[in-house]
């Protein structure tokens, strides 16, 4: 799934964790024991990487990269204590020829320098030519993009342009809990397989580098050049202001205007999300006034001049915790000439099932002011793009191609995403997933999200393809490949609960049930696996059926740790993630009592091409 750039080798593995070749008795590192939590280490060696060991429970540390005498950049490392999880490089190639010291304060003062000098960290820095970003966790998924190492969150400044696909996001890159806030960045030609790059924007003097939006300014309005890329990103320290940067290359490197910041406010604001409106000839920019719980809408001819037009959403929908991560684009409803727009809220915590997770809302927005849809009571109702634990953060890609309207999303939650289990890395993004919009039975307007197109590539030939099953009482169950795709059809007849469940030979199991008088679906991952890192993990979820009849069919996607659950054209949709100790191997049918008819069931195993 994923090929290493240039300047990421792998090197070899040791003891399950990121290592390099061992230090020498004159490794090219000297250590200045200062004071029990003051240390310098100096690096006197000729290498590309710095590797600095880390403890993934301790406390940060705070490093002053200091080149020549002067302070480079300040980074937070959770350097070991009394044992070495991993390491985490710090890249040398710039310093070349100049003289670089790291200033070291932590956190874990000591009663004397001689016990701070037994910390794990100081016998454990190395040099090193090449870093190993090989994956060896069995909870790395096999067909999602994940970084190559580190902790991850929301994606961002996603855009598409010459035929690839640029995903941003936010990723630390000195540590796999969240800490130092940077730009990743991936690209794809087709969604399924990433090719992965250096950091694309780094924390300056504004401070760390939230979430944001990216753009192809095709009429050269920022005065930047034509088919420039232009990217407004949130800089956050003591406090959120907004500010642009600029690529010429697509959005492999960036310039940061010198003008920055080009948005204040006096209060907290964050995750600007901009589109140019045909309609009015300007650049529309959506931002999440997070402790306000509102969405602000701004105008600007030219990317760095915004007007404030109005404000949405204070006392309406979920108000339970901040509103960030917002996105406004207009979409056909059932494939006719009507438009609505579709304005995405994400929301932490308050979400349906606890923690993060995304609202939006239907209306119109005529580029100044956003009305939402309201019901048939005149209340606009709170409505929730998926129904799973561990679907977040969710934007689109701008200028997506043939009219697309195509999103991905961070999948996790906030109430555990530093604490699942693994270390090299943390946290995946969803599938990709297509938009539209419906009217469901009961009248309102609903947004659909489907995978995406591309998402077919995965499919190996099917190794099950059964057109017709009778489920009842007794259990049918079928042996299913570790990563695969489910698809099937549900005909209810007179049953009253259709189950559906994942299991292994450990007795762990994900169960779905289909309860047809409710019209609802449901997802049990209490016995999923591990589930004891967080009273919050283990979880039931559920999510409305908005179909004509009783019928559902269903798309269910099952990866290293994530299923990801979909009604066929995407009118429901679950994603929760899974940690089985060994893979699931077996699907169950069956009903609470009466038949049922499960038809076209297929299983597709999948794997990158």
């Amino acid at each position: 799934m994923t090929k290493l750039t240039a300047g990421l080798i792998a090197i070899m593995i040791t003891g399950g964790m990121l290592s390099a070749t061992p230090a020498q008795a004159d490794n090219g590192i000297e250590v200045d024991y200062l004071g029990t939590n003051n240390t310098l280490v100096r690096v006197t060696g000729d290498s590309r990487y710095l590797l600095m060991p880390v403890q993934d429970n301790n406390d940060d540390a705070r490093i002053n990269v200091i080149v020549d005498g002067k302070i480079d950049k300040t980074i937070f490392v959770k350097l070991a204590k009394s044992k070495v999880d991993y390491k985490v490089p710090l890249d040398l190639s710039g310093y070349k020829g100049h003289d670089v010291v790291l200033n070291i304060i932590t956190s874990q003062n000591r009663s004397t320098v001689r016990e701070a000098k037994e910390d794990a960290c100081w016998k454990n820095f190395s040099l090193s030519d090449s870093f190993d970003t090989t994956n060896r966790e069995k909870y790395r998924p096999a067909y999602h993009h994940t970084p190559l190492y580190g902790w991850m969150n929301d994606p961002n400044g996603m855009f598409y342009k010459d035929g690839e696909w640029h995903l941003y996001y936010q990723w630390n890159p000195y540590g796999s809990k969240w800490q130092n806030m940077t730009w990743g960045h991936s690209s794809s030609k087709d969604l399924i397989n990433w090719e992965h790059h250096p950091a694309a924007i780094e924390p300056n003097g504004l401070g760390s580098v939230f979430s944001g939006s990216s753009v192809v300014d095709k009429e050269n309005t920022a005065g930047f050049g034509k088919d420039a890329i232009v990217s407004l990103y949130t800089s956050a320290d003591a406090s959120q202001v907004q500010s642009l940067a600029h690529s010429s290359d697509n959005g492999m490197t960036f310039d940061i205007y010198p003008g920055n910041p080009v948005i204040t406010l006096e209060s907290e604001a964050r995750d600007p999300n901009m589109f140019w409106d045909a309609a009015n000839n300007r650049w529309v920019l959506t931002l999440a006034h997070a402790l306000d719980h509102e969405m602000l809408f701004f105008t600007s001819p030219d990317l760095r001049e915004w007007t404030l037009q109005s404000s949405f959403g204070k006392g309406i929908g979920a108000q339970d915790g901040v509103w960030e991560c917002p996105d406004l684009f207009p979409l056909k409803v059932d494939g006719s000439d009507k438009e609505k727009w579709v304005l995405l809220c994400n929301i932490n915590p308050g979400g349906p099932f606890g923690g993060s997770a995304t609202q939006y809302f239907i209306g119109d927005f005529d580029g100044t002011t956003f009305k939402a849809d309201t019901d048939t009571q005149g209340n606009i109702p709170t409505k929730w793009m998926d129904f799973g634990k561990d679907h977040y953060a969710t934007v689109s890609f701008s200028d997506a191609p043939d009219g697309r309207r195509t999103l991905i999303g961070w999948m996790s939650n906030w109430q555990y995403a530093g604490e699942v289990p693994t270390l090299q890395f943390r946290s995946a993004n969803t599938l990709p997933r297509d938009a539209s919009l419906f009217t469901a039975p009961d009248g309102q307007i609903y947004l659909a999200s489907a995978p995406s197109p591309e998402v077919d590539m995965l499919r190996d030939k099917a190794v099950r393809k059964v057109s017709s099953i009778s489920a009842g009482a007794t259990a049918r169950s079928y042996s299913i490949p570790p990563l695969c795709e489910i698809d099937l059809e549900i005909n209810p007849r007179k049953a009253a609960t259709v189950d559906i469940t994942l299991s292994n030979g450990n007795g762990e199991k994900v169960g779905m049930t289909y309860d047809v008088k409710a019209a609802t679906l449901s997802f049990d991952r209490r016995q999923s696996g591990i589930t004891d890192f967080s009273q919050d993990f283990p979880a039931v979820t559920a999510a409305p059926v908005l179909t004509a009849d009783n019928r559902l069919s269903l798309r269910i996607f099952i990866d290293r740790s994530s299923v990801e659950v979909f009604e066929k054209e995407g009118r429901l949709a679950m994603t929760n993630l899974v940690f089985p100790t060994s893979p699931y191997d077996r699907i169950s049918i069956s009903t609470g009592k009466g038949k049922a008819e499960i038809k076209n069931f297929t299983v597709y195993p999948l794997s990158i091409k």
